[in-house]
Formats: C-alpha cells, sequence, structure tokens
C-alpha cells in the first residue's frame, strides 16, 4: 500500500511530519517522498480532489 498525504502547503506538512520522526527521502517539483521512523515511505502531495474536506487541517 502507498499513502498519499494532501496538503494545501507541502512545505509547512513536510516540517510537520519531519518533527515526529519522518524524513525525506526525495524532494521533487510537485511531491515530497518521505519515510517514517517505522520504514514506510510515502508521499506529501498537493491537492488532488475537488471535494477536499473543507474541515481538514489546511495550512494557510
Amino acid at each position: 500500500m502507498h499513502l498519499d498525504i494532501e496538503t494545501d502547503d507541502i512545505p509547512a506538512e513536510v516540517a510537520r511530519l519531519e518533527a515526529l520522526g519522518a524524513t525525506v527521502v526525495e524532494r521533487h517539483e510537485r511531491w515530497v517522498v518521505m519515510q517514517a521512523p517505522t520504514g514506510q515511505r510515502f508521499c506529501v502531495v498537493r491537492v488532488q480532489r475537488p471535494d477536499y474536506p473543507k474541515n481538514a487541517n489546511r495550512w494557510n
């Protein structure tokens, strides 16, 4: 399984996840590949869908 974390502010979300122990594996123009302390890799990506929940955390 692959997890994508959608966000409206990739740098802020990456910083938050790094503070929780994740590490950056690769930086791309539109996404960042990260690794959890347990070894699972995941991506932090821009919002992908028009029905992005209005009550989701937003970093505006």
